[in-house]
């Protein structure tokens, strides 16, 4: 596994080694030792499934203190925009955000650690997408921003966005309580 670094700290673009022959191809998604060997730890305790329409984004979400979330995403069919926001007050990148394609023929994964806002459109007809979680959803602790937020400038390559009810109306980041970043 290669592990990139983005223009966020601690937001990683791994790429897995990928093994292809007659049958098709064979890869490693996750290996605690590798992880550790470039000094990223994770404990996984939930695995996500959500599959998803062309258009369709879901994000921004993300899980206040103590119960934030890190999550490792990967796009297990189809292609995914994967957009990562830092939610850090202190940080010199906070707002910012870092975007990549995940598909099922790169099989890159984004690893999204806590203290940051996670989404993801999807480019393709139809997508799958995987993720791992060091913490149990918490819904009392669920926070979001709102996916179309100016002051984020997140191009989601999408045209008629489909979005859910909560999705729709999540607040700006400028409106989020305080109290609720990291």
């Amino acid at each position: 596994m290669e592990f990139e670094s983005t223009s966020l700290r601690n937001v990683w673009l791994i790429k897995p080694k990928i093994f292809k022959d007659d049958r098709g191809h064979f890869l490693e998604s996750f290996r605690r030792e590798i992880f550790k060997e470039q000094g990223v730890e994770y404990n996984f305790v939930q695995d996500n499934i959500s599959s998803s329409v062309k258009g369709a984004i879901r994000g921004l979400h993300y899980q206040k203190n103590p119960q934030s979330q890190s999550k490792l995403v990967m796009a297990v069919y189809g292609e995914i925009l994967d957009v990562a926001v830092d939610m850090r007050k202190d940080s010199p990148t906070f707002g910012e955000h870092f975007s990549a394609i995940l598909n099922d023929e790169n099989r890159n994964m984004l690893l999204v650690p806590s203290g940051f806002a996670h989404g993801f459109s999807v480019l393709s007809e139809k997508a799958t997408v995987l993720y791992k979680c060091d913490q149990y959803y918490h819904k009392a602790s669920e926070r979001g921003v709102l996916w179309n937020d100016p002051a984020l400038q997140i191009d989601w390559e999408v045209e008629n966005p489909i979005l859910s009810e909560k999705d729709k109306d999540l607040p700006l980041l400028r409106d989020v309580n305080p109290d609720d970043f990291f």
